[in-house]
C-alpha cells in the first residue's frame, strides 16, 4: 500500500489516497502504522477519499485506533494533497469529515500548496453540546480542581471537545503530560473525553499553547484545539480577534469576530515528509 507523510505545523499523519488504494480494518491499520517505533510513524492515519456532501471527504483516525471528527492540521494537508495530486484546480473547495462540511481556500506558489486558509465553522458553546457535564448553560471560566490543581476552564467544541486552561507559567515548563491525561480521561466530566490545551497569553495578539489530544497525548500542534484556544481567549477578554498562537511545531493564524455565530477562520502550512509503500 502506498502512503505519503505530512505535516501542519509538526501535527504530522499517514495520508493514505483511497482514490488508488483500498484500505480495510481502517481502525486496526491506524493502530499499526503510528507506531512510531513498528510503524511508519504518526498522530493517526487520514484517508482522503471523495466526498458526498463535499468535493472531498477525509476520514481520520487516532493512533490508538479511535475515530476522530476534526483536525485542523489534517485537513489544511489533505487541501494540498488534492490540489498538488491534479484532483482539483480550484484554489477553492470543501472537504468533509464525518459530515462536517470545510471551506479551504488554498495558496499556491510555483504549482504547489503552501498555506490553507479553513472556515472552521462556528464554535459550538453550550456545555451539552461541548459535551461537557455542567451546571452551566455555557462553560466559561469554570474552576475545576485535576490533580491536586485548581484550574480556570473554558470547554469549547470544534467539531471536537476542548478543554482549554489559561496558566501563568510557559506551557513549555508545565507538566503536560501528567494532567492532559487526566483532564483526556476523565469522562465523568467529558463523557466522549476531551481535548486539554494549557495556555499562556503573550499579549493581545500572542498565545503559547501546548495540546493533549484525545486518543493521541501530546502532539506538536492541534489546529482545532488552537481555534477553541483562541474563543477561550476572547471569550475571557484576554485577546483581540485577529491572534497567532504559536505551537511548539509552529505558527498558525486565527481569527474570530467574538459572536457565537461567527465562524473561526484558520491559517497555516501544509508540508510535504515523504511518500513510501508498505506490505500489509
Amino acid at each position: 500500500m502506498k502512503f505519503t507523510k505530512m505535516h501542519g505545523c509538526g501535527n504530522d499523519y499517514i495520508y493514505i489516497d483511497c482514490f488508488e488504494e483500498t484500505v480495510t480494518n481502517e481502525s486496526e491499520l491506524a493502530v499499526r502504522l503510528s507506531d512510531r517505533h513498528f510503524g511508519i510513524g504518526g498522530d493517526g492515519i487520514i484517508l482522503i477519499k471523495k466526498g458526498t456532501a463535499a468535493d472531498f471527504e477525509m476520514v481520520m483516525y487516532n493512533p490508538d485506533g479511535t475515530r476522530a471528527e476534526m483536525c485542523g492540521n489534517a485537513i489544511r494537508c489533505v487541501a494540498k494533497y488534492v490540489y498538488d495530486k491534479g484532483y482539483t484546480d480550484k484554489t477553492s473547495f470543501t472537504v468533509e469529515s464525518m459530515g462536517a462540511v470545510k471551506y479551504i481556500d488554498v495558496t499556491v506558489e510555483d504549482g504547489k500548496v503552501t498555506h490553507a486558509r479553513v472556515d472552521m465553522g462556528a464554535p459550538i458553546l453550550k456545555s451539552r453540546n461541548v459535551p461537557v457535564n455542567s451546571d452551566d448553560d455555557k462553560t466559561i471560566a469554570k474552576k475545576i480542581t485535576v490533580g491536586g490543581r485548581e484550574f480556570s476552564m473554558t470547554c469549547v467544541s470544534m467539531g471536537n471537545p476542548h478543554a482549554v486552561m489559561f496558566i501563568d507559567e510557559s506551557p513549555k515548563d508545565f507538566d503536560l503530560n501528567y494532567y492532559g491525561a487526566l483532564f483526556e480521561g476523565n469522562t465523568d466530566v467529558f463523557p466522549n473525553k476531551v481535548n486539554a490545551e494549557f495556555a499562556k497569553v503573550i499579549d493581545r495578539n500572542n498565545i503559547e499553547m501546548r495540546v493533549y489530544e484525545r486518543g493521541t497525548g501530546e502532539t506538536l500542534a492541534c489546529g482545532t484545539g488552537t481555534c477553541a484556544t483562541v474563543v477561550a481567549g476572547i471569550l475571557n477578554g484576554l485577546v483581540d480577534n485577529d491572534i497567532t498562537v504559536h505551537l511548539l511545531g509552529g505558527d498558525l493564524q486565527i481569527h474570530w469576530s467574538g459572536k457565537e455565530e461567527d465562524s473561526v477562520i484558520m491559517t497555516g502550512p501544509a508540508s510535504y515528509v515523504f511518500s513510501g509503500e508498505i506490505d500489509l
